[in-house]
């Protein structure tokens, strides 16, 4: 990093990271660097800086050998344009769309100019994440047709899905070009669940930031939650309380739990198990009606907060966790040996929906559906912050990448969190379990990063001035999953994509901020 002249970004008590501003040409030359020495793109963002009189700038965060490297590149405020990097990290392309969609800023010579955010709630030309866009009714419903890629050939239809859904699903829109039951291509539209999230942090201050940090994506608040303090944390200079960073870690096993356990009775029942799908929902909803008895909330919002948490384990209170360990422990087992051993279960899941090491580590699939792919990534094992370094945590890694395969790393990464949640009760120190933090450094820059139990969740934080927030970027590992998708299904018959979906249950919410 030194050859950067980077400089460190203090984050107590977790990975290494740096910042440095480029020109164009080196902004290409250090993506390559990084591609070329087995590194990965992790976020890409843009900024207005012209209160500064610095024009634009658009930011990507690097995962190196070393840490985490954020590039700056400065743009012209009239023609603010910068070189693609979707040739070199295929996953840019839609980062990209949506930085042009919410800022204006182009990706030069980029392949696929289409927009990708922008539906029809503010007019092309208009960028809402410039500081001098004014929000108003005004739509482009008229001019919102969006360019699929269509495939023709004998026998080839489409069959459009969404984007609204069955429930309380959120919206996204799937295109599949078929030939009788087995699909060709697979296309997607999404952004119709923008929320305006990062434009609304830019009046808040840090303390109300994190409550709605914790709100990006509800099945991951607490990643989002410890991924915000983190970054309020560097551009504070704050001291974290020892036990609550292994409070945080407790609240982030648990929701990598539940969530799995939700996710396995789905695909159970996608399988047509409906024993299964009932049996994970009994001890999902058990183990949330427990958090909400001891910490407050079903889902664990705003237990995380910046310079702490705001909930404690009395010595009752673990002795119950323990307990409900030991138990989710053995019915689990349970019941992973029956989904391995119901004929039905493995016809459905074996050799469907497959997403082989060669595509993933190309296009860049992350978590655990990554892992499924023998991406053996997890930054609890190769990044860890506090107290992951203590906890010696066991990444679970599979080769097949199909259904089977994302299943079992969700068997075995719910028996790791239940080792490392018995390990954190008795392990915990001592001591307070939240402070205060100074405030922040004026224009500084802050970043979070943490393992939740989809994927990565990166939180890049710019304050203005005085200390406030000029800029949040919240990144889910969603933006990287979801064009492995449209792979996954090719070649698989139409009443296939759900369970497939299902395996990888992406966020809408999380990827459309």
């Amino acid at each position: 990093m030194n050859s950067l002249n980077a400089a460190n970004i203090e984050i107590p008590g977790a990975v290494k990271a740096w910042h440095t501003s480029v020109d164009a040409p080196r902004w290409l030359s250090q993506c390559r660097q990084v591609h070329d020495d087995g590194g990965r793109l992790v976020a890409l963002w843009g900024s207005d800086e012209r209160e500064h009189n610095a024009g634009f700038a658009v930011h990507c965060a690097l995962a190196t050998r070393e840490g985490l490297l954020w590039l700056t590149l400065p743009l012209d405020a009239q023609h603010p344009a910068y070189p693609d990097i979707s040739v070199i990290f295929p996953v840019a392309a839609r980062m990209q769309r949506a930085v042009y969609d919410l800022l204006g800023l182009h990706a030069a010579d980029a392949a696929d100019q289409r927009k990708w955010l922008r539906h029809a709630a503010w007019p092309d030309g208009q960028f809402p994440l410039r500081k001098d866009f004014v929000a108003s009714l005004q739509t482009d419903a008229a001019n919102d047709d969006y360019p699929f890629v269509h495939v023709s050939g004998d026998g080839v239809h489409e069959i459009p899905v969404g984007p609204v859904h069955a429930g309380t699903i959120e919206p996204g829109h799937f295109r599949f070009s078929v030939v009788g039951e087995r699909v060709l291509r697979l296309e997607e539209r999404l952004g119709y669940a923008h929320k305006g999230i990062e434009k609304r942090f830019e009046a808040l201050s840090l303390t109300q930031g994190a409550r709605l940090a914790g709100r990006i994506s509800g099945d991951s608040t607490v990643a989002y939650a410890w991924a915000y303090a983190m970054a309020v944390e560097s551009v504070t200079n704050a001291t974290v309380p020892q036990r609550a960073l292994w409070l945080r870690a407790l609240f982030l096993e648990r929701e990598r739990i539940a969530n799995h356990l939700g996710d396995l009775g789905y695909l159970g029942g996608d399988a047509a198990l409906s024993f299964g799908f009932t049996q994970f929902w009994i001890l999902k909803e058990q183990m949330l009606h427990l958090n909400k008895a001891l910490f407050g909330h079903r889902y664990l919002m705003d237990c995380v907060i910046p310079g702490g948490v705001a909930a404690d384990v009395s010595a009752a209170d673990a002795a119950q966790l323990m307990r409900e360990t030991d138990a989710l422990e053995q019915t689990v087992k349970t019941l992973h040996a029956i989904y391995d051993e119901h004929a039905g279960v493995q016809d459905r899941f074996l050799t469907t929906g497959i997403v082989t090491p060669a595509l993933a580590a190309q296009l860049g699939l992350v978590g655990l559906a990554g892992r499924a792919s023998a991406q053996a990534w997890d930054l609890r094992a190769q990044r860890p912050c506090a107290p992951y370094h203590e906890l010696d945590m066991r990444m679970a890694t599979h080769r097949n990448g199909d259904v089977a395969a994302r299943v079992s790393v969700r068997f075995e990464e719910i028996t790791e969190s239940l080792r490392l949640i018995r390990r954190i009760l008795t392990l915990i120190p001592e001591g307070p379990a939240r402070s205060g933090f100074p405030p922040a450094a004026p224009r500084a820059l802050g970043v979070g990063w943490i393992e939740g139990w989809r994927g990565e969740v990166l939180v890049a934080l710019h304050t203005n001035d005085i200390g406030g927030i000029a800029r949040l970027h919240a990144h889910d590992p969603s933006w990287q999953n979801w064009p492995l998708l449209e792979h996954a299904v090719i070649g698989n018959i139409v009443p296939d994509f759900p369970l497939i979906n299902k395996s990888f249950n992406l966020s809408y919410s999380g990827h459309d901020v």
